[in-house]
């Protein structure tokens, strides 16, 4: 597919000029739909087919509408297949609605807000200017480059070895997230974008503002060549660079502030000291949804070294330095989560290989001993935020006084806080993460079940204690402290949980996670204080009071980091900072029980399969940042120095594309004021107009030059398309932008929550051939791509195949494959056998056989199906139903006819073919468009009703379920019998023997039709029933076997199964059917005969195996 030259301020003339290239040998039918896609997407260009207006009836009630929204993808490149799956849920609905007669409007958007377009400008920028344009990269040596590559590949394995071993298992693989993504690992943006944009182009990417005019249009390009049915007339990107969408922006956060939903002061965030400002979900490479965990540190003072140990030479030196110099002392600071525990302190913990600092705190006077990056984050934190004050005199910095290894800080004696103990020791711990909390531990082991493991190593391995000079009195007369009490584990969990796991070394890691998780648990929601001046209290209300003690005597403080690495797109692995900053209070009170009340109660809001993820979400998402100093957005419009950043200017933008159209209109993405339909100024749109559009109760402005009948109109057009009804999503957005969304709007619209989203549907990532996409493994594929090596229906029809879940869902590039296959010999069979077929050649009336029959209420049951599937989002069952189910059906009546020596009937032919061009259409509309056309059909195909057609007809159903399943009976007694029989007779039976009779009588009166179920006690109530009904005590045995054989077929079929009489002829069936059962048997000559009326000497074993709606061919 060739595209046209890029416009600087609007999508390309995409349908113009749009052609399909030669092929290679072995595409023609993937070309043909290609190119007929082509014209199609020409024709609803022409059509305007999904431009969607408001629409009222003659008494001016609105006609019923449908809009469902889709995250704006970020436009730092080209849209993948990652992007196509999520977005084909949004697709197929808007369709399937627009085909179910609502008046259905499917917008989209570009996002170009925040860091990653700024950073990736910038990275272009350094490497032009170190490197050159064209650049000449070192790694174009091949020497550099094996270095390089033998230099990452080495670091990625280090890591992987290091992460199994702190998880205790093997190791997976060498590979970096960088390299599974590259193949390489060297990373340079000159080389990401020649990938996408020719290479004389690449240095107008240093500018930032550039990616905004090139990557949105090509996305409408490639929208458009999937046959998206987005009304493009109200597309827009963000950013200030677009005037009217950065006005809507400031009047949201206007709003929001006047609400008092907008707050200033300083809060801990993940934040970037490379970048200098919060490093928010979207400016991550690594980490999103990752938020600030608190710990508290303990100080453990370091009191003079007693055992004469030379590795303690730097630490006397610096011992005496911090008393010459009026220091208040030099402490190890663990950082932990349960500083109520602190009474059971034995010891602490470092890593003896690991690397520690004695960082100077400014705040407190004082040295703590740390690791670097701990130290990193702490530089970067309040230490008493309501007087401003850092631990650190300079934000981000702090100064190291003396570098240790952890073997020079082993055997160092220490004052615990609160501990029982006058004096612990320093031992070793040699599981001991540096990359969480502080590199040092200190040891419970009457709850912590590693402490305790750890403790009891030393004490039974005296070898091991030495080889780290560790001496029996330091370890010796620590005894386990108990302080909390658990019912059922006693009072001291961690040894109650290691008995019982049989933990005998800190290599069990396994068990000692569980055993960890387990005892955490249990003792703050069970536990019961029994040591301190707070024995007596749960664990659960003295935590905080102790916190809150220790803090205030100066023998902890607070410390934060965030819950796992967080990596920004500069790099940068990211702490967690106390800054002043403006925030939203999401989580305050009220604001989070009316979105509660929203969201998990009644029928106001659907979220099909995630309830309790939003539940969750709603409960963790607390106060966010929604500013930054620089990146690309919307400045607040109160204090101009603050971007708003990426998540926060994402919110309500769903009511934006309601008015876009009015202000942006056609082709003018970027918000050109020149090409504004109503001719409307960026300046016009003050506060009071977006009022009087959005908000109830607001008046007309009066000296708005905004024309008063377009902002009625306008007004007018919000109203008829809010409440938004459906957002589709990736389930990554639930914690972040979509809980966001739900906030946002009940503030806005706080007065009228009948506005506010209902419904929100996620699913799971897609892989590519049971793989994750990844460009090492050859799999990652653009939209674009896939559509040149497949067709948009073809790629179309794979995503809806792949699932609909939450978990990851798999397209299949064969089933991709084999949709072009199936589409193309469909669309042939339909034009040879029904467009261009002789009429005569086909039977016609009101004369119905019974496959005419069968193939109508087929086809009359798999449309109202189809419907339900796709009401209920479930695309790849709605597929199976709409096209593969559809498929046998006609393979079935196709067959019967041509075996039978029938013409098919016209009628019914058609009938299955025009449901089935409508009810594919959301998932291929190119190819239903193509076929209605052919059908010489009025009108467009994404515009034609949904099929009207008859209730199932259960009866037919079941007939047809006989037909089929006798045959498939009949091919397998065909298979067993011998060459030399040749007589075959099918046998019939009307009805069952009485004693078969009275059991399913008796099952009947058994079966709750309400529940469709029998009672949990049905067999032994057989069993009672039978030994007193059942005369015949051998017989007993056949009945129990029948009831119990009868009683699955219920289960499978329902009531019907325990009909005592077959509802139907049966005779007639397999007689009118049987040219079509001797040619599928490959037999010269089957007769059909009724059991009951026969002469025959049927053998008494062949009998017993017929049954009413169970023939059996007998041969012989």
């Amino acid at each position: 597919i060739k595209l046209s030259e890029m416009a600087p301020a609007a999508p390309t003339s995409e349908m113009a000029n749009l052609s399909v290239s030669t092929a290679p040998k072995g595409t023609a039918k993937r070309d043909a739909l290609c190119a007929a896609e082509v014209e199609v997407q020409a024709m609803w260009e022409r059509e305007k087919a999904f431009e969607s207006n408001p629409c009222y009836d003659d008494d001016g009630n609105k006609k019923e509408k449908f809009i469902v929204t889709f995250p704006y993808p970020y436009s730092n490149g080209h849209l993948h297949l990652g992007h196509a799956y999520s977005l084909t849920k949004a697709v197929f609905r808007a369709q399937f609605e627009r085909n179910r007669g609502k008046n259905s409007l499917f917008p989209f958007a570009f996002h170009c807000t925040g860091m990653p377009i700024q950073a990736a400008a910038n990275k272009l920028k350094s490497e032009i200017e170190e490197y050159g344009a064209p650049p000449k990269f070192p790694e174009e040596d091949p020497e550099v480059r094996a270095k390089m590559e033998a230099e990452l590949a080495a670091a990625a394995k280090a890591k992987a070895e290091k992460d199994a071993a702190k998880a205790g298992g093997k190791v997976k693989g060498g590979k970096t997230k960088l390299i599974q993504k590259t193949g390489t690992g060297i990373v340079r943006q000159w080389n990401i974008l020649k990938r996408m944009v020719p290479e004389e182009d690449i240095p107008k990417f240093a500018d930032p503002v550039h990616w905004l005019m090139h990557f949105p249009p090509v996305g409408v390009d490639h929208m458009k060549r999937f046959g998206s049915g987005v009304d493009w007339r109200r597309a827009f990107i963000t950013t200030s660079v677009n005037g009217y969408y950065d006005a809507f922006i400031r009047w949201q956060f206007n709003v929001l502030k006047e609400k008092g939903r907008v707050l200033f002061g300083k809060r801990n965030n993940v934040f970037s000291l490379v970048d200098g400002q919060v490093c928010a979900d979207h400016d991550r490479s690594e980490g999103e949804g990752v938020g600030p965990q608190e710990y508290v540190l303990i100080k453990l003072k370091v009191l003079a070294p007693d055992h004469g140990q030379e590795r303690h030479g730097k630490m006397e030196k610096l011992l005496k330095r911090v008393e010459d110099e009026g220091k208040k002392g030099v402490f190890l600071v663990p950082a932990t989560l349960r500083p109520e525990t602190m009474y059971g302190q034995t010891n602490c913990f470092v890593l003896p290989t690991g690397e520690y600092g004695a960082y100077y705190i400014d705040a407190t006077d004082e040295v703590f001993i740390m690791s670097a990056r701990s130290a990193r984050g702490l530089s970067c934190q309040a230490y008493d935020a309501a007087n401003d004050v850092y631990f650190t005199k300079e934000f981000g910095k702090i100064q190291c006084l003396e570098t240790f290894t952890g073997d020079e800080l082993l055997g160092l004696p220490l004052k615990a806080p609160n501990a029982t103990y006058e004096k612990v020791y320093t031992l070793p711990l040699l599981t001991i993460s540096m990359g969480k909390g502080t590199g040092v531990v200190t040891s419970v082991p009457s709850d912590a079940p590693d402490d305790y493991v750890a403790l009891k190593a030393l004490k039974d391995k005296p070898d091991f204690a030495e080889k780290y000079g560790i001496t029996p009195d330091m370890v010796e007369p620590f005894e386990v402290v108990p302080i909390i009490s658990i019912e059922g584990y006693g009072d001291a969990s961690a040894v109650f949980m290691c008995d019982k796991l049989k933990i005998t070394s800190f290599n069990d890691k396994a068990k000692l996670a569980q055993a960890k998780d387990e005892t955490y648990l249990k003792g703050f929601t069970m536990g019961v204080m029994t040591y301190g001046p707070h024995a007596g209290k749960k664990v659960s209300e003295a935590k905080p009071i102790i916190k809150d003690e220790m803090i205030a005597a100066g023998e902890a403080h607070l410390y934060f980091e965030p819950e796992s690495k967080v990596v920004s797109r500069t790099n940068d692995e990211c702490v967690v900072a106390s800054t002043d900053q403006w925030y939203l209070a999401y989580g305050e009170e009220s604001w989070c029980s009316a979105v509660k009340k929203h969201v998990l109660e009644g029928d106001t809001f659907n979220a099909f399969q995630s309830l309790e993820k939003y539940d969750q979400s709603l409960n963790w998402l607390k106060e966010w940042a929604c500013t930054r100093q620089f990146g690309l957005g919307t400045n607040l419009p109160w204090d101009k120095e603050w971007v708003i950043e990426s998540l926060s200017d994402s919110t309500i933008y769903m009511s934006y594309y309601t008015i876009a159209h009015y202000l942006q209109g056609e082709n003018n993405i970027n918000g050109d004021e020149s090409m504004s339909p109503e001719n409307i100024k960026v300046a016009d749109l003050t506060d009071d107009v977006f009022n009087f559009i959005y908000r109830k109760g607001f008046p007309l402005p009066s000296n708005s030059a905004i024309p008063a009948e377009t902002l009625e109109k306008m007004r007018a057009e919000f109203r008829y398309w809010y409440p938004m009804d459906l957002r589709v999503s990736g389930k990554d957005l639930i914690p972040n932008h979509l809980t966001m969304a739900l906030y946002n709007h009940a503030a806005i619209w706080e007065d009228e929550p009948e506005l506010w989203p209902r419904g929100y549907y996620t699913n799971g990532f897609v892989m590519v051939d049971a793989e994750k996409m990844s460009k090492s493994k050859g799999n990652f594929l653009t939209l674009l791509e896939t559509i040149n090596m497949y067709s948009a229906d073809a790629t179309r029809f794979a995503c809806a195949d792949a699932g609909d879940t939450l978990d990851d869902a798999n397209f299949e590039r064969a089933t991709a494959n084999a949709a072009i296959v199936s589409l193309s010999n469909e669309s042939a069979w339909i034009k040879e056998n029904l467009i261009d077929a002789d009429k005569s050649a086909m039977r016609s009336g009101d004369d119905l056989n019974f496959m005419d029959k069968v193939l109508q209420n087929e086809t009359n049951r798999l449309v109202k199906a189809t419907e339900d599937s796709f009401e209920a989002m479930m695309y790849k069952e709605g597929l199976n139903k709409g096209w593969f189910e559809m498929m046998i059906a006609r393979n079935e009546y196709r067959s019967w006819c041509q075996d039978s020596g029938i013409a098919m009937h016209e009628g019914v032919v058609r009938h299955w073919v025009e449901s089935l061009a409508i009810i594919i259409c959301p998932i291929c509309p190119h190819w239903s468009e193509t076929l209605w056309k052919d059908l010489g059909k009025d009108g467009l195909a994404v515009r034609a009703p949904w099929p009207t057609v008859d209730e199932e007809d259960k009866l037919i159903t079941k007939q047809a379920k006989f037909l089929r399943d006798a045959l498939k009976n009949f091919r397998n007694s065909a298979g067993k019998a011998k060459k030399e029989w040749k007589e075959a007779t099918i046998l019939v039976a009307d009805d069952y023997p009485q004693w078969k009779v009275d059991a399913l009588l008796w099952m009947q009166t058994q079966y709750d039709a309400s529940t469709g179920s029998f009672a949990p006690t049905f067999m032994k109530d057989l069993k009672g029933w039978s030994a007193t009904n059942v005369t015949d005590k051998k017989q007993i045995k056949l009945v129990m076997q029948f009831v119990s054989f009868m009683k699955r077929e219920v289960e499978d079929v329902g009531e019907a199964g325990m009909d005592t009489k077959c509802p139907f002829d049966q005779s007639g069936i397999l007689k009118e059917s049987i040219e079509y059962i001797k040619s599928q048997l490959n037999l010269a000559e089957v007769t059909v005969v009724n059991i009951a009326e026969t002469d025959l000497a049927v053998p008494d074993k062949v009998a017993q195996g017929v049954s009413p709606g169970k023939p059996t061919l007998w041969m012989r």
